[in-house]
């Protein structure tokens, strides 16, 4: 069957609904507060019990007793579920730790028991009574003192060699060799980590808070030994996740073996202070970074290692993996060491491996730069490569960093920054700007859909896809409403359940383009149904439009096709070797302004620019808020956002949002996105790409170097801090 629309054979070219800016279809219930996220599932779990995890006080040894006596015979309580009561349990694919702890105990704050009582104050006061002792033995918890003991990762990517690195480096004319440093950093999403659990036999549901459906129904049926078509899991609505909730994580597993304990269902979420210590992180990293250059700027050489931390049987922070894609040099090196650190696990947080590798790599390229004198934008722009440096035969399916560069520079005002650090001022404020380059791979996955039709001409949409806040839900219905001709009004979205088809999920910025294009796939297969059932020929050419569909002079109401039964129709998308064929990256700019007040050394960012490049915009209001909000969070990891280790406990010590400083409406100036009018054809039929971690990416190094060029003083060190500027800061009138 040839399906067309007017002047393409693509239905999402046609533009009507996709790549408009369209107002979120779960707005109004977001707003409203009639959303259900994960701990306000009553009506589907009524009569809950309450659990309360109790964690781990130590980082590193045992339990030599626990005493659940008192805790036992407190008011209300039903269940007390620890190591020893829970039954055999196995270890899910994405866990690093135990998601229950005892004997041994992994890292603080590990969860070692649930108290399940009738209310949420009794469960509580019940964990307090909870009596336990431990052996404790010595652990490591800083990364400095580890580092020297760092192996290479068992699972991670190799290390790469291109030319003769040592050589070239040795003989360049210009060098740089840099040590800089990001700390470890809280997801410090808005909604907790939240499940209630019910189970109905042998079959379990969980309501739960997740990024992923398919990955956690598997690794819960993993952890309890179950067959996985024995779990169910729904988390239509999620309070932000940036990572944090991609894998099983610890209260829901307890909620699930708390029901089963109290055989009535368990709702469990975990307070903030235990959130922090008991889920993941962005780990901390330090990175080497050597440049080599001739003195007109081309790079002859360039060098990146990494170290970062991690539990036993952890992966690294692949903070290097950027700098094998961003930048031409035919001498080339990456290595990434990891040491075993007792400290809660490190995984993903948004835009892991580029996020906090440009942190460090783009503040390289500036330093350089000025070591070169050359424009810090001239010099990314002079260093740009249209092949993978480390594989030339491979060419990117589109790379347009000069453009997002030269757009940015233009509409920032970038000609008028003086070069000279500590030159420009208004009033007590020293003035500086700074630039970096974003990259993110663009990483698509197999995704799938269902689509329902009824007789009114209504089409549903099912898929285990989860919307994080991201937009999903519209998105979806664009999709749908572009391919089949009806406007949003007749898309319905079901989004985030198990029995749904298996979708991409939401992260590595990979949930966008792949889901849409999972949907398109659901949608042709529907179309064609359509028209067997009108009744059009195979060779006609068709067109969905106007709720109706057309071909050789007849028109028809879609719903028509489901006058005799609802019609369905599930496919999913998946992408062959096309990513060994093409580099498929996205690509951006940063333009940062910043004010230091010349005698407290405050930094307050004034203004923001964000330009990139990231195939087509399926949603421009909502890509705007996704890029913003990357932004915002890129401002906090340059100024503000370290999670303390108390070195002798071994734990997070700011773990709350009181003490772990985010940025608040305060922090935040007039922040401006430029979207690139670009098409990937080689991405995905949608022609898209992810963008929602292409944000962050540059982001606290632009802002880094925008303060080295407002008071000449170079932090490699983030956050960058007052502590840090004032010692150096030159003397002012």
């Amino acid at each position: 069957m040839k399906f067309t629309t007017p002047a393409t054979t693509n239905p999402i070219d046609q533009l009507k609904v996709v790549g408009r800016a369209t107002d979120r279809i779960d707005g109004p219930r977001k707003t409203s507060g009639s959303a259900p996220y994960a701990y306000e599932q009553h009506a589907a779990a009524p009569h809950a019990a309450y659990g309360q995890v109790v964690g781990a006080a130590i980082a590193k040894g045992r339990i030599s007793a626990i005493d659940l006596g008192e805790a036992k015979r407190a008011p209300g309580v039903i269940a007390i579920v620890t190591a020893e009561t829970a039954g055999a349990l196995g270890k899910g694919k994405m866990n690093t730790a135990k998601l229950l702890g005892g004997p041994d105990i992994e890292h603080y704050h590990q969860a070692i028991a649930l108290v399940v009582a009738e209310t949420f104050e009794q469960a509580r006061a019940a964990a307090l009574l909870v009596r336990v002792k431990y052996v404790k033995e010595d652990g490591a918890f800083d990364l400095a003192k580890a580092k020297d003991g760092a192996h290479k990762p068992k699972d991670g990517k190799p290390d790469t060699r291109v030319g003769d690195f040592d050589g070239a480096y040795a003989a360049a004319p210009v060098r740089l060799d840099a040590h800089y440093t990001t700390p470890d950093q809280s997801h410090a999403m808005m909604e907790p980590h939240a499940s209630i659990a019910a189970w109905e036999g042998d079959k379990l549901t969980l309501w739960t808070s997740n990024q992923m459906i398919a990955w956690s129904r598997a690794d819960m049926a993993r952890t309890l030994g179950i067959p996985k078509e024995n779990v169910r899991l729904v988390s239509p609505f999620i309070g932000g996740g940036f990572g944090g909730k991609l894998f099983l994580r610890a209260e829901a597993l307890l909620a699930a073996l708390g029901a089963r304990a109290a055989k009535r269902p368990v709702k469990v979420a975990l307070a903030r202070p235990m959130m922090i210590n008991n889920t993941t992180h962005r780990p901390a990293t330090i990175q080497r970074i050597r440049l080599g250059a001739t003195r007109d700027g081309k790079i002859t050489a360039i060098g990146h290692e990494s170290w970062s931390g991690d539990l036993a049987g952890g992966k690294p922070e692949t903070a290097v993996m950027q700098t094998r894609l961003l930048y031409a040099g035919a001498n080339r090196m990456t290595a990434m060491r990891l040491a075993v650190l007792d400290l809660p696990e490190g995984n993903a947080m948004r835009a892991p491996g580029e996020a906090p590798g440009l942190m460090a790599l783009e503040i390289a390229m500036d330093e350089m730069a000025d070591k070169l004198k050359i424009d810090p934008v001239a010099f990314r722009i002079l260093n740009d490569t249209k092949v993978d440096p480390e594989k030339p035969e491979r060419r990117f399916s589109q790379r347009r960093l000069i453009d997002c560069l030269r757009t940015g520079a233009d509409k920032f005002g970038w000609n008028a920054r003086n070069p000279q650090p500590g030159k420009t001022r208004d009033g007590q404020w020293l003035i500086g700007f700074g630039v970096a380059a974003a990259f993110r791979n663009n990483l698509v996955t197999k995704s799938a859909a269902r689509i329902r039709l009824d007789r009114n001409g209504v089409v549903t949409v099912e898929t285990d896809m989860t919307d994080i806040g991201t937009g999903s839900y519209t998105i979806i219905a664009q999709t749908a409403a572009e391919m089949l001709g009806v406007p949003l009004a007749k898309v319905v979205v079901r989004l985030g359940d198990s029995d749904f088809p298996v979708s991409s999920g939401s992260g590595g910025q990979w949930g966008a383009n792949s889901s849409t294009a999972g949907v398109y796939a659901a949608c042709v297969k529907l179309r064609e149904a359509v028209a067997e059932k009108l009744g059009f020929a195979a060779a006609a050419e068709v067109e969905f439009a106007d709720g109706q569909v057309r071909a050789g002079g007849r028109a028809l109401p879609l719903g028509q096709a489901a006058e005799a039964g609802e019609l369905v129709a599930e496919d999913f998308m998946e992408y062959g070797d096309l990513d060994k064929r093409f580099q498929q990256s996205t690509f951006g700019a940063h333009f940062v302004e910043v004010g230091v007040d010349i005698a407290t050394g405050e930094t307050r960012v004034r203004r923001m620019l964000a330009v990139c490049a990231a195939g087509r915009i399926l949603n421009p209001k909502s890509a705007r808020s996704q890029v913003i909000g990357a932004m915002t969070m890129g401002l906090g990891a340059a100024l503000m956002e370290e999670l303390v280790i108390d070195q002798r406990a071994g734990y997070f010590v700011n773990h709350d949002l009181a003490g772990y400083e985010v940025p608040v409406h305060a922090d935040v100036p007039h922040q401006e996105v430029i979207f690139l009018d670009e098409t990937d054809p080689m991405s995905s039929p949608m022609k898209a790409k992810g963008v929602g971690e292409l944000g962050i990416c540059g982001v606290a190094a632009a802002i880094a170097n925008a303060v080295y060029n407002a008071t000449g003083v170079r932090v490699r060190d983030y956050p960058v801090t007052l502590d840090k500027l004032l010692p150096t800061m030159p003397a002012y009138s």
